[in-house]
């Protein structure tokens, strides 16, 4: 499934269409309500924004072809489909996944200025997450998803995954262990973690290596995602001092390159701009105050919803 851009939108509910009364209409007025929520299960089955809209735009492409009076459970019927859909995506996208160039990174989500369209994703699809969630199978994923971020019930998974409710807790209890045992432990207070996100800008942008060394852990780990697209690391590099190195070498390149401080999947991020176009977003994991994980999302085509946001000034 190709992302097509803007998703076209529902009836508006402020004009005309909200007096409507058919079935038809009403069933594209819940639409439009949920439409928040569906696009928010999807980008957490699939850990991207453009293809979580073409599933969302496929589920309301279906829905208008539905019989809207024969759909009982209309949000559930919203929820198993845009699931299915999603599910189908996910399994050919780890296909496709395999022959990447490099690292796969989730793609972020710009939660800032107007957390609005976030859908309260923050609190349950932040940036750690997603990229455990990437490590479990299909139907773990999506198990662990739909009951444990969006509180479905066995039930209802069940429904949407064609399974049963007890293979569903089975898959959703294997996903939250392996989350558990994956997930890193980055209880950082949000204030610390903007404190430390600044202080790594000043590092990288001055070349100060022994400060930026001084940040992060002995261990840390650097994964570059630029999808064979733009220049980017083809493996992670590890140990404080390669990390160091490379971000100032890497920086160094550039004549006008400056970071601004923004939030992605509800946490702080820095924004790369080089010569004022977005070049890249960077999340940093930390634990202890130490920076034991720079995540650095380079594909373009990774970086649409973030353009949204924050256009060049």
């Amino acid at each position: 499934m190709s992302h097509s851009g803007t998703m076209p939108r529902p009836p508006d509910m402020n004009g005309p269409e909200a007096h409507a009364d058919t079935a038809a209409d009403r069933a594209l007025a819940h639409f439009a309500r949920l439409r928040p929520r569906l696009v928010g299960v999807a980008y957490g089955l699939l850990g991207s924004v453009a293809e979580a809209e073409d599933v969302v735009q496929d589920t309301w492409l279906r829905l208008q072809r539905s019989d809207a009076d024969a759909i009982d459970d209309l949000t559930g019927w919203l929820v198993t489909t845009t699931s299915r859909l999603a599910l189908d995506v996910l399994r050919s996208a780890r296909v496709r996944r395999e022959a990447y160039v490099g690292p796969w990174l989730p793609e972020p989500l710009a939660t800032a200025p107007d957390p609005a369209d976030a859908a309260g994703l923050a609190d349950s699809l932040s940036w750690a997450m997603l990229v455990v969630l990437e490590t479990l199978s299909p139907a773990e994923r999506a198990a662990f998803v739909l009951h444990d971020v969006f509180g479905l019930t066995f039930e209802e998974v069940a429904a949407a995954l064609g399974r049963t409710p007890a293979g569903c807790r089975k898959l959703a209890s294997r996903a939250r262990e392996h989350v558990e045992a994956r997930k890193p432990r980055f209880d950082v207070d949000p204030e610390e973690h903007r404190h430390v996100v600044q202080a790594f800008s000043r590092a990288v942008v001055s070349g100060d290596i022994d400060g930026l060394t001084a940040l992060l852990d002995p261990e840390a780990v650097l994964t570059s995602d630029g999808g064979g697209v733009v220049r980017a690391a083809r493996n992670p590099v590890r140990g404080a001092g390669k990390v160091a190195r490379f971000l100032t070498g890497v920086t160094a390149k550039y004549v006008d390159f400056e970071h601004r401080l923004t939030s992605v999947n509800g946490g702080p991020a820095l924004l790369t701009v080089v010569g004022g176009e977005v070049g890249g977003i960077t999340l940093l994991g930390i634990v202890d105050g130490r920076i034991v994980a720079v995540d650095m999302v380079r594909n373009p085509d990774k970086l649409n919803g973030v353009h949204e946001v924050h256009r060049p000034r």
